[in-house]
């Protein structure tokens, strides 16, 4: 029997919402690793793209996503792809514009499901993305869905981009999140919605300090209950 490091906090919920830097900073303040599955489809599509491989390609796809090892490094921060670095190829405006058609294919979640549960088997864990409430860890002892505005998440998106230098403008950036929303809350596979466990937090007027302590103080009351149990159970 696999004693478990710690809890499993789930993250999902729009681009945008704050996810990655909340979830971020909320696994470094508990010790815990964190994991953004959304690298990971964006992985797949920079790799496609490289491949000239298209959506409709599904044999090809697959074999691509078996062979490809994903490591994140720096508390999630840098995604390693077979050994490269990938983290600043996988945010291009390209990668953006695409990477919702590859991620609506069954047998490419299917195979990053399967992946993604591997990574979090153990526990003491802080996992954002689109599915993972409901497909990858539905038994995850805190759920969380990040939301907020569509302009709200259309904003911080540019300035998280101009930040890495590249130059986009408002209207596509919004565009492109407006598209992701519908394509990512309509696929048959795995859409983007809320659970009726979990806790829905709107963050338009929340700091991200807010959020991550928010989302720790919920943390901690669940993780003191589980470290109660393991001492029972030991």
């Amino acid at each position: 029997m696999i004693t478990k490091k710690g809890i499993i906090i789930a993250i999902d919920g729009p681009a945008g919402a704050g996810k990655s830097t909340t979830a971020k900073l909320l696994a470094e303040r508990l010790n815990y690793k964190y994991i953004d599955t959304g690298a990971m489809y964006r992985a797949v599509t920079l790799f496609a793209l490289r491949n000239s491989i298209e959506p409709t390609d599904i044999e090809k796809l697959v074999e691509l996503v078996k062979g490809m090892k994903f490591s994140f490094e720096n508390n999630g921060s840098i995604l390693f792809v077979n050994s490269e670095n990938v983290s600043d190829a996988i945010r291009s405006p390209q990668v953006s514009d695409r990477v919702s058609e590859f991620s609506k294919i069954a047998e490419i979640r299917e195979i990053l499901v399967q992946k993604q549960r591997e990574i979090g088997a153990d526990g003491g864990i802080v996992m954002e993305g689109r599915d993972i409430t409901t497909a990858v860890f539905p038994d995850a002892e805190l759920k969380i869905f990040l939301t907020a505005d569509l302009d709200i998440r259309a904003y911080r998106r540019l300035i998280e981009l101009k930040n890495k230098g590249l130059n986009i403008n408002l209207n596509d950036v919004r565009g492109n999140l407006e598209t992701r929303d519908r394509i990512d809350s309509s696929r048959e596979i795995n859409p983007l919605m809320v659970t009726e466990d979990s806790i829905v937090i709107d963050t338009t007027q929340m700091t991200i300090e807010e959020q991550v302590n928010f989302i720790y103080n919920k943390a901690q009351e669940i993780i003191r209950s589980f470290n109660q149990n393991q001492s029972h159970r030991n």
